[in-house]
């Protein structure tokens, strides 16, 4: 369908409440509540009244300068790219959606504008979201539950049922990416070892791993198997282990997949790279694509894949949404919702 703009004449405001920051640092202080015109939406893109927003750790590590230069693009800036909603217009040369389709989607991380009532989206980063998925369980998925599925892709996971049954370590399985890939991983036929805090062991079994480990025992520290199986792949969600606790606990051509890998991480990639190494560091960088997030949605409607929700914050408290991310303590996703 071409743009629609007549239906929704009237219907928009002309500004809107968001949340933004206009200097790097401060953390949940920095963030402003302000009235801003509504944006438009241009060549191929979507106009979202937005329902759900979901925060991310690269969310404030963007506030916090970690991706200078690179990110954000300018100040002020309205963070977070993942949401739910519903379209209320369309731009030039939309074809896929019209206005009233409720949608999940990202937003470019150039541009954030996910606080927000409104944002902008572009037509290949959204997807319909059937009525059976709640806006708040949608917007948990474009960067943490894709960023999963990569990982266990580069392992050599496949959904289509040819897969080999792999060995794979999730750590930090009770954050937003861990506990995706605990629910993927079963669904791709791997056996599944992952670790997590205490509190969190009978939550992570309950999604389907097959071994638990306390990160906080001997045992999870040396992220040793309790049946003794080496690793084919890890899909590395937290910080702080290195190479040489690792090593020993991967098959002969192990990956170890890194979603958050820091310099030397990324120099040991690069020497396994350059010296034909079995065993492998990868660091992952996400790929948004429109497939994986219409895969995505697709096994939340059936049920085989759920979101877990740590937390829902109004945007009105949205600082409280912040502080809980950057505390690192979640399990699951953390959720802001953009009443009224």
């Amino acid at each position: 369908m071409a743009a629609t703009t007549a239906p929704t004449t009237g219907k928009v405001p002309a500004t809107m409440r968001a949340v933004q920051y206009d200097a790097y640092g401060g953390g949940a202080e920095g963030l402003k509540h302000v009235e801003v015109p509504v944006p438009s939406a241009k060549k191929n893109e979507l106009l979202l009244k937005l329902e759900a927003a979901s925060i991310n750790p690269v969310d404030w590590k963007i506030q916090k300068g970690m991706l200078r230069p690179f990110l954000p693009r300018k100040l002020p800036f309205i963070p977070v790219t993942d949401v739910a909603g519903v379209v209320v217009d369309v731009g030039p040369g939309v074809n896929g959606f019209q206005a009233g389709d409720q949608v999940v989607a990202m937003l470019n991380s150039f541009y954030g504008g996910g606080l927000a009532e409104y944002a902008v989206a572009s037509e290949s980063l959204t997807v319909k979201r059937p009525s059976e998925v709640s806006a708040a369980e949608g917007s948990g998925l474009p960067i943490a539950a894709a960023t999963a599925l990569q990982c266990l892709r580069t392992i050599g996971a496949k959904f289509d049922g040819t897969g080999n049954p792999l060995n794979v370590l999730i750590t930090a399985a009770s954050g937003g990416v861990g506990l995706y890939a605990v629910q993927l991983a079963k669904l791709a036929g791997l056996h599944v070892t992952a670790t997590c805090g205490a509190r969190n062991v009978e939550l992570v079994k309950s999604l389907g791993a097959d071994e638990v480990l306390d990160y906080r025992t001997p045992e999870g520290a040396s992220l040793q198997s309790p049946s003794g199986k080496k690793y084919d792949g890890v899909v590395h969600c937290t910080i702080g282990v290195s190479w040489s606790t690792f090593d020993p606990v991967l098959t002969p051509s192990g990956k170890v997949v890194d979603i958050t890998p820091n310099f030397i991480a990324i120099l040991k990639s690069v020497l396994h790279k350059v010296t034909f190494a079995r065993k492998r560091l990868v660091p992952l960088l996400l790929s948004p694509n429109k497939a994986d997030l219409e895969f995505l949605v697709g096994l939340l409607k059936d049920g085989k894949l759920k979101t877990v929700i740590d937390s829902r914050f109004p945007l009105s408290e949205v600082s409280k949404a912040w502080e809980r991310s950057i505390e690192g303590h979640a399990t699951g996703k953390i959720i802001v919702e953009m009443e009224g």
